[in-house]
């Protein structure tokens, strides 16, 4: 864990946390909606896409591979880092990923894992699930499930799951805290979570953590560093690591064309372990 005076204090949101759902739920399933409508991926074929965590998909960390592996209206353009590039995944795991959209990194996981693995993506917005399960034919992933719920309340049970991935999702959760519990419920002994998301470097202004339009954007929402290592650790998991991706600032920066939010906010990748066992848990709580 870190200490840090100088560190941010952002820690959630001003916003209640059913209206901050609400908004939430609104905008993806609008995006959902929308991509439906069209021939292929929102940020490509259906033209410039209004959300603002979208990147150049290389920018992000994928490779033309991973682009060129999944059929069209899988990628949504949503995220701020490829999570299944720092999952170290093998075939036969089950990974699940938390805010699955459209299904983009489910399939990606999916090859890695082979037919003897399984997939499974959460999603709480209908147009999302809906829009995944019609990318499960496309996609010919007959390994690859997806489930309508809430990441706070995953509806998967105890301690099945090797790996979970999530992509610039964790920040929209009004309770980040009971994300982290259920992750570590859900998650085998030794299980694992790599999660690309965005964390704050500096106190957000109060009209981004009290918008939310902002908020459902990836961008009020995001917490601190230090306050999403104490969340982790608090919730039982051992060797995390929250590494900060300095080549995210150049879209960042896109944003928004009134400020600098690189001023703000930065991509990070995010790392933690279920302990094996017990003895290893009260360990690593001692050397802490």
């Amino acid at each position: 864990m870190t200490d840090d005076d100088d560190a941010p204090t952002t820690d959630g949101t001003g916003i209640d946390p059913a209206r901050q759902r609400a908004a939430v739920r609104k905008r993806y399933g609008e995006i959902a909606s929308a991509a439906s409508s069209c021939c292929g991926d929102v940020a490509g074929d259906c033209g410039e896409s209004n959300d603002p965590s979208i990147g150049g998909e290389t920018e992000l960390g994928y490779s033309e591979d991973d682009l060129d592996a999944v059929a069209a209206g899988a990628n949504l353009g949503l995220g701020c880092g490829n999570p299944t590039a720092i999952a170290s995944l093998e075939p036969g795991e089950t990974v699940l990923d938390l805010g699955s959209g459209g299904g983009f990194d489910c399939f990606l996981a999916a090859r890695e894992v082979g037919d003897g693995g399984r997939v499974i993506g959460v999603d709480m917005t209908p147009e999302m699930v809906e829009r995944a399960r019609e990318n499960v034919e496309t996609n010919d992933a007959t390994n690859v499930e997806f489930r309508l719920g809430e990441i706070e309340h995953l509806p998967v049970a105890d301690g099945v799951v090797d790996a979970i991935l999530s992509n610039c999702v964790v920040n929209l959760s009004a309770d980040k805290r009971r994300v982290f519990a259920e992750a570590y419920r859900v998650l085998r002994p030794g299980g694992r979570l790599a999660v690309s998301d965005v964390v704050a470097t500096a106190d957000l202004p109060n009209d981004l953590r009290d918008d939310p339009a902002s908020v459902s954007a990836c961008l009020g929402g995001a917490a601190a560093i230090p306050t999403l290592e104490s969340m982790l650790a608090d919730a039982g998991f051992v060797d995390v690591a929250i590494e900060p991706k300095d080549e995210s600032e150049s879209f960042i920066r896109e944003w928004d064309p009134d400020r600098d939010l690189a001023d703000y906010l930065t991509a990070a990748t995010i790392e933690a372990r279920k302990p094996t066992n017990d003895l290893e848990s009260a360990s690593e709580g001692t050397a802490a």
